[in-house]
Formats: structure tokens, sequence, C-alpha cells
């Protein structure tokens, strides 16, 4: 069973414009293997160089603009969801957001070479007002050397092959299996660490209720708001008292964070994942009255809740912001 070159033979093209389309628009499975085949075939002449780019570059394109309209109009609500579809929520929007802080359109250019920071670029350029046009360009450069250096990678195992033809019979026969074990164990890897991080949670975490009857009461809790920056242009709001800090500055200031009451620990994520690695990480410095919010801010302001508002807060990322 030689995958994915037979199929690739049988359907050419389409194939190859599916899966990478497939791919980017956040569904894990990896357009990797089809093209370094088709790079592979290119080298027989059984399908063109030139044209397999193009066709990947104008799937990665579609993808990618999708998400980059759909990102400008729902803002931070299609990062939850594509972290969701990664299976590998815990940091992937906060890493995807400081790395469009740092570099603007630049991140476009490597972004595809970055796990977790492929199919979330496009959304968070979307959400943060970059323009559609610089947005292209950039995007397809990157997206253009994501698939041409895949492209020639299988190229050059092609002309090894045209050196060697004993090789081809190897391939053949492990190629299909590889494939499927490589892509099996790419996901049940995610699952088994996303299933860790959640049963982790699950087991502090603090409903919004039992926080409301705190403050009600009068006590003293430590509530940390974990958003990026980025995520408080378009909400700038934050629950009562609440301090923002990013993890990073969190867990440098730990000393700061008094050891008499609750900290509470909110953000935006999927299943509160930065929250709860957050916690984890104060429980090992010693830090023990530590929870995360169930539904972060979200579930917050969906219940009614009472919020601050904040100022203005800019756009590029800073170690910590104290509000």
């Amino acid at each position: 069973m030689a995958l994915p070159t037979d199929i690739l033979l049988m359907y050419g093209y389409l194939l190859l414009f599916t899966w990478v389309l497939v791919e980017q628009l956040g569904i894990p499975l990896p357009a990797t293997p089809v093209l370094l085949a088709a790079g592979a075939l290119s080298a027989e002449r059984q399908i063109s160089f030139p044209l397999a780019l193009a066709v990947g570059v104008a799937a990665a394109l579609t993808a990618d603009s999708v998400w980059f309209l759909i990102g400008r109009r729902h803002g931070h609500h299609v990062l939850r969801l594509l972290c969701k579809l990664s299976l590998e929520p815990t940091t992937c929007v906060r890493r995807t957001q400081d790395s469009f802080g740092r570099r603007r359109g630049t991140m476009l250019l490597f972004a595809k070479f970055v796990p977790g920071l492929s199919t979330l670029a496009p959304p968070v350029a979307g959400q943060n007002g970059m323009e559609f046009g610089p947005f292209l360009l950039y995007d397809g450069i990157g997206s253009a050397l994501w698939v041409g250096v895949l492209l020639a990678c299988g190229r050059f195992f092609g002309d090894l092959l045209k050196r060697d033809p004993s090789l081809l019979d190897w391939a053949g026969r492990f190629s299909g299996a590889l494939l499927i074990l490589g892509v099996a164990g790419f996901l049940v890897a995610r699952v088994i660490r996303r299933r860790v991080v959640l049963k982790n949670l699950a087991a502090s975490r603090l409903e919004p209720e039992e926080l409301k009857r705190q403050l009600d009461a009068g006590q003293e809790v430590y509530i940390v708001d974990l958003r990026h920056p980025l995520e408080l242009l378009p909400d700038p709001f934050t629950l009562p008292g609440a301090v923002h800090l990013s993890p990073e500055a969190l867990s440098a200031r730990h000393h700061e964070i008094p050891r008499d009451r609750d900290v509470v620990l909110y953000c935006t994520c999927p299943s509160e994942a930065t929250a709860a690695k957050t916690a984890m990480e104060l429980h090992k410095l010693g830090i023990d009255r530590v929870r995360p919010l169930r539904g972060g801010f979200d579930e917050w302001k969906r219940l009614g809740f009472p919020l601050d508002a904040i100022p203005p807060v800019d756009s590029a990322p800073t170690a910590a912001a104290t509000l």
C-alpha cells in the first residue's frame, strides 16, 4: 500500500489542494506527507513542481483568508474554536498573540513552520486590525516558503529514487503504514496531553457563583486576569479588583502573591487551559490556595456579574500590566 503516492497519481492536484486546505482550516490531518510525496513524484515528471507549488499555496491562502475574515468579525471566540480543533489548547492562543504583537506581519512568514501557530495566525491578524492586502502578501510568501520547502525535500528524495530504484520498493512497502501510524500517534499524544490538563483542572477550579459569594461577603481574594493584552482591546473590562499579569510575569513575581487567601486565575481560553497551566506552575512554587475560575471571563460576563471598566491597553504585549 504506497500511500500517499498512489492516491496522488490517481487524483493529482485535486487531492493536493483538498488535503492542504483541510489541514489549514484547522483539522489535525497533516499535509506534510502529501506535499513530500508530490515533490518526490515531480522528480519523475509525474507531477509538475511549479503547478504543485501553486496549488498548495492557493489552498493555504484560501483557508487562511477564511479564518482572517472570521477572526476580524468574531474575535477571540473563533480562537477558542480553533484551539479546540487543535486538541492542544494550553498555550496556543497566547503564543500566537505574543508572536503577532512582537512581529506583526512578519510572523506570517514563518507561522506555517511552527505547530499551533499556522492555523491561529490568520484569525489573530484579522482580530487585531491588519489590512487584508498586507495579510495576503505576507501570508502568500509564508505559504510559498512552507509548501516550497516540503516539495523540495520530496524532490530530493525523488532524485535519490532515480539513482537507486530499489529504495522505491522499501518506500512503497512501508510508507502507508508509517503515514497511518504517524497520524494516529500525533492524535493520540495530543488527546492524552489534553486529558491530563483537564483532569488537573477539574480538581481545583472555582465556580463563578462561589467567587461572587466570596466578594459579596467581603472576603479577601487575589484575582488575576491572565488574558493577553490584545484580548482587552475589544472587551475592556475585568473582574472587580483583578490584577492583570501574564503567566510568565505571575510566576516571576510569585513572591508578591499573598499566601493567606485564595488566588483566583481566569482567562478566555478553552476549558480555562491557560489558568489551569498557570495554577499548576504556582503549585510547584509553593502557592497552594490557587484555583482557576470555571468558564473564565466569558462565563462571569454571561452570568451578568459585575465588571470593572479598564482604560485602553496598548496592543503590544508587555511582560506585565497592572490594573
